[in-house]
């Protein structure tokens, strides 16, 4: 078992960011633009059988079109902002992909989604999300849908 307690005053660099996450793969963080990192806690039954099946439709409509590259949930986006985000799914063009570096691609994808999706859980506030979308959008984001379960609302 891996605990990790993250001070909210502790601004980290990307540098030290990657260290972080690499030695606490069993986590899920982010680190906004000012660099305070943030856990994000597991999600529940309901969330993660939502999470896969949306991750499971971009993959099915990438493949059959082959456009670009879909990603999960645990896949960090560097934002040009500084931020590191991990929207619950994701696609990049393939045009945008192919200008990566394979160093790039490696580690966390230095650019924003072109399409990005983010699925409101029970541990989630709205607001908050919100401005997660608003962020994407501020860094290149194209199209994003912000999914509420409770309310069943889609935000475009």
């Amino acid at each position: 078992m891996v605990s990790l307690n993250v001070p909210p005053t502790l601004h980290l660099n990307h540098e030290q960011f990657a260290q972080l996450a690499a030695a606490n793969r069993d986590c899920r963080l982010e680190l906004t633009a000012t660099g305070v990192v943030i856990a994000m806690p597991p999600t529940g039954g309901d969330t993660g059988e939502r999470d896969l099946d949306i991750e499971g439709q971009l993959w099915w409509w990438n493949r059959q079109r082959q456009l670009g590259k879909a990603y999960n949930s645990s896949t960090g986006f560097r934002l040009p902002n500084g931020a590191v985000r991990s929207p619950d799914a994701s696609w990049v063009s393939l045009a945008r992909w192919q200008t990566l570096s394979q160093t790039e691609r490696q580690g966390f994808l230095p650019l924003c989604p072109d399409f990005a999706i983010e699925l409101v859980s029970k541990s989630d506030s709205l607001p908050t999300v919100r401005q997660k979308m608003q962020e994407y959008l501020e860094n290149g984001l194209a199209l994003g849908w912000l999914i509420d379960p409770q309310t069943r609302t889609v935000e475009v």
